[in-house]
């Protein structure tokens, strides 16, 4: 099962190059069901090795001038602080078993996955429909910094409680809320990613997480691979194709997940 974990591994940096986001969507199933990690585990996992790969991804798309910094910077320090408060104060208060609905028992876990799988669907419409484009001159710079900012935070409060990246709110955002062409979206999208999980993932550490290192190294090593193969691929692919292509990704992803949840809530 290893041999096929770092198969996916690679193959989750393909998609985090290409995309721009969807890698903690890919990692934490192979930290999971390949590797055998428990979910807690493998959510602190998954921050590293996507973090890690961002960071590589982000380096290739910054020497190709294909970052926006201003809104990278200012999506990105509000979703760190967004993350850290959703991680260390709202997610330790919940309790495991939430109640019960017509003898269908809540647990926290179904709850998380739930939450992230309806936002996946809701998100990917903004990618797969058709978007008028609207020009940035409409708001007054310090409001579409503020806007964006507020953004930011909210994502990184989503992004902490279900533990991901938030690739998949991310990009819908930088697209249609700050006016970013697709391209430019995902390299910007994967320096707030690099940023975000580095920071939560160092969090982890500090509340005491123990960590497999030659097998995190070796994960992450493979991921990275993919993430340079993903990034060259991202050029030759037409825009609006991987505006498309990431949409229907994410509703095919979310809709997955919300059937496995909606099992799971029916056989417990």
């Amino acid at each position: 099962m290893e041999a096929l974990g770092y198969l996916a591994s690679l193959a989750m940096g393909v998609v985090l190059g290409l995309m721009g986001g969807g890698g903690s969507i890919l990692t934490v199933p192979i930290m999971v069901y390949l590797f055998g990690l428990p979910p807690v585990v493998a959510t602190g996992y998954s921050l590293f090795v996507v973090g890690l790969t961002a960071v590589i991804g982000s380096a290739m798309y910054i020497r190709k001038g294909e970052i926006d910094f201003k809104v990278g910077l200012s999506f990105a320090v509000p979703s760190i602080l967004g993350v850290n408060l959703s991680r260390a104060v709202v997610l330790p208060v919940i309790p495991n078993v939430i109640g019960s609905i017509g003898g269908f028992v809540i647990t926290k876990e179904i709850l998380v996955m739930a939450t992230f799988s309806i936002l996946m669907i809701v998100a990917s419409y903004s990618m797969i429909g058709k978007r008028k484009e609207r020009s940035q001159a409409t708001y007054q710079p310090i409001v579409r910094v503020a806007f964006i900012s507020i953004q930011g935070f909210v994502i990184g409060l989503i992004a902490g409680f279900v533990g991901a990246g938030g690739g998949f709110l991310i990009i819908p955002a930088l697209v249609t809320l700050a006016g970013l062409s697709m391209r430019i979206a995902v390299g910007t999208s994967l320096l707030i990613i690099a940023l975000q999980s580095l920071m939560g993932f160092s969090g982890d550490l500090m509340r005491g997480a123990t960590v497999d290192w030659p097998l995190l190294g070796t994960v992450a090593a493979v991921a990275a691979v993919g993430i340079v193969a993903g990034s060259a691929l991202a050029q030759k692919v037409k825009e609006q194709k991987l505006k498309v292509a990431f949409g229907w990704f994410v509703l095919v992803m979310g809709a997955t997940i919300l059937i496995e949840q909606i099992y799971q809530l029916s056989s417990k």
